[in-house]
Formats: structure tokens, C-alpha cells, sequence
């Protein structure tokens, strides 16, 4: 019974979370890479940058393709998901130990509590349609110059004038003086060309964007989830070892939530690290502040499986209730 009403209480609380509001997206490179954003297909960012936050995000997934300035690094896709109520999530886009991208969600905090956009960062309002193609003109000017001397053997000075135009040419001849003395003459003959390129720009609407595929990180759950992305295996086990290691219970705790400020855990994972610690009274300050670090909040009951004592699933109940 006591599980059904912890079940009960889980789902109101999700059910509550639902604003309707959008949430926001913030990526950049480690390294300081320059690139730009796709989601759905659909270019957001018409210009590279290392730092882009995306708002006014509907949807609670997307698919998104990071594509480098540098062409030699070619694109890394990921899934972008957002928990409920809407968040404003920071991904850091960095290479790992095989010189591979990747990317970390390495914070995330609800609409309503997120920090001023600061003047220098790049803000990409989300559009189902690819930022307007630029339009260029350019003008080449050509100009060349004859000039012809002389005087006729009879000391006839014979000036030859010849102007052309874009409507046609005339040709104007004078001769003159038979003194013997020379003259010159001079025929310039300019053309000037322009030409304006542009980009060509169809009306046809854009197709409409791939529905939303939400990604599930434990299988067969469809339920709210407390944070983006949980811990991968490995990265669990290596956290899990580290808390391990530690001689006092204090410390153990310690460390476990200085690694669950910036990290995201399932159920199961909660559970693992609760059995670790010795006291009851520890596990049960671990489980109330692991919580809201964990994807899976509707499974969350599983984790009163480490408990020894009902008083125990009780406290960490009334808890949850009153978040």
C-alpha cells in the first residue's frame, strides 16, 4: 500500500511540473571550435560560433548535428532531451581520450531560475526554417586607352576620332594644313560591366520537421524523469569506485554528492550507491538528496530496497511529498 501511494504521489508531482513552457539550449566547444547548430534538419545558426544558446525550444527532444568551421573535423550528432518542467541545459562539446566528439550535459536549472544571457553570447531563437541566404553584387569595370601620332608624309596632319557607345559608334576624320607639321591625337575608349549575382529563393514551404524521438536511457520507461542524461555505465562504475575508496562514512558521502552536483543517476544507480555506505541513517541522506539527480523519478521506489528499516521508507516518502 505504502508503495502505491509513493507510485501516486511520484506521478502527481510530474503531472504538476507540466508548464507548457519552452526550454533552452546552450552548446559550446571546450577547445574553442567554431561551428553551427541542426536540429531536425533544419540549420539555426547562419553563422559559426563557439558558444550558442538556442531558445524557445517546443519540442522535449531533437535530433542535432554539430557541424565544424573546420571542415577537417567534420560533424558529431547527439540527442538533445530536455526533463520536465523546462530546463535551460549547457552541453559541452569537447574530444575524449580517443580524439573523438562527444558531448556532456554539464549543468541544467528550470526556465524560471536561469541567469541573465550575458552580451557577448550568440542567441538563436529556434526556427523550423534555415536563416535567409545572403545576397551579393558585384561590379567589374574595364577601361582601356589608344593613342595614335604621326603626320602624313605630305605634311597632312589627319586627326581620327572614334566614339563608341552602348548604342552604337561614329567615326569623325579631319585633315588639315599641308605645312608639314605633326599633330597628335588621342582616342580613349572606356566600357563599363556590372554584374549582380544573387541567391536564388524558392517559395515552396519547407518540409515539415521529423517528429520528435525521445531517447530512453533505461528500458521500457516512459515515465517524467528529474535530469537529461544519467551516468553510462562506465562513468557509474569509475563513480561507484571512488566513493568505495574511502575510509570514513562521511567522506563517502561526501564525495557521492559532489559527483551528483554535475551528473545525473537512474534508480538502479541510486540504489548501488546507497548500499555502499554502512549506516542506515546515511543511506537515507544520500537517497533524499540523490532525488532530484535522478532520471527515472517514477521508478524511484526501487531504491527502498536498500532501506533495513520501514521508518526509513517512510522519511524519505514523506520527503518526496513535500518537495
Amino acid at each position: 500500500m505504502k508503495m502505491k501511494i509513493l507510485f501516486a504521489s511520484v506521478m502527481l508531482l510530474g503531472a504538476m511540473t507540466a508548464t507548457g513552457q519552452t526550454s533552452n539550449a546552450i552548446l559550446f566547444t571546450e577547445n574553442g571550435e567554431r561551428f553551427q547548430v541542426v536540429l531536425n534538419g533544419i540549420l539555426q545558426n547562419a553563422k559559426p560560433e563557439t558558444n550558442v544558446k538556442m531558445t524557445g525550444l517546443p519540442a522535449p527532444n531533437y535530433k542535432c548535428r554539430i557541424l565544424f568551421e573546420d571542415k577537417a573535423l567534420g560533424y558529431l550528432d547527439f540527442n538533445i532531451f530536455f526533463p520536465e518542467p523546462p530546463q535551460e541545459v549547457t552541453w559541452n562539446i569537447k574530444k575524449n581520450k580517443k580524439g573523438e566528439f562527444v558531448t556532456r550535459a554539464v549543468s541544467w536549472i528550470p526556465i524560471a531560475e536561469a541567469p541573465a544571457t550575458p552580451a557577448t553570447q550568440t542567441v538563436v531563437v529556434y526556427s523550423t526554417t534555415p536563416p535567409p541566404a545572403e545576397v551579393t553584387s558585384t561590379t567589374v569595370q574595364h577601361s582601356t586607352s589608344t593613342t595614335t601620332n604621326g603626320a602624313s608624309p605630305n605634311g597632312v596632319n589627319m586627326n581620327v576620332g572614334i566614339n563608341m557607345n552602348e548604342n552604337g559608334g561614329g567615326i569623325n576624320m579631319n585633315v588639315s594644313g599641308m605645312d608639314g607639321t605633326s599633330n597628335s591625337s588621342t582616342t580613349t575608349t572606356t566600357h563599363t560591366t556590372t554584374v549582380t549575382s544573387s541567391s536564388t529563393t524558392t517559395n515552396a514551404p519547407p518540409p515539415p520537421p521529423p517528429a520528435p524521438v525521445r531517447v530512453v536511457y533505461v528500458d521500457g520507461y516512459n515515465g517524467s524523469v528529474g535530469c537529461p542524461i544519467p551516468m553510462s555505465s562506465s562513468e557509474f562504475q569509475s563513480f561507484k569506485s571512488s566513493v568505495q575508496s574511502k575510509s570514513f562514512e562521511d567522506s563517502k558521502l561526501t564525495i557521492a554528492k559532489q559527483v551528483l552536483n554535475n551528473n545525473c543517476l537512474t534508480s538502479a544507480q541510486v540504489r548501488e550507491v546507497m548500499k555502499v555506505f554502512t549506516f542506515e541513517e546515511t543511506r537515507l541522506d544520500f537517497a533524499k538528496y540523490a532525488y532530484g539527480h535522478t532520471y527515472d523519478i517514477n521508478n524511484y521506489y526501487k531504491v527502498n530496497d536498500a532501506f533495513t528499516f520501514e521508518s526509513s521508507i517512510e522519511e524519505l516518502n514523506t520527503y518526496i511529498n513535500g518537495r
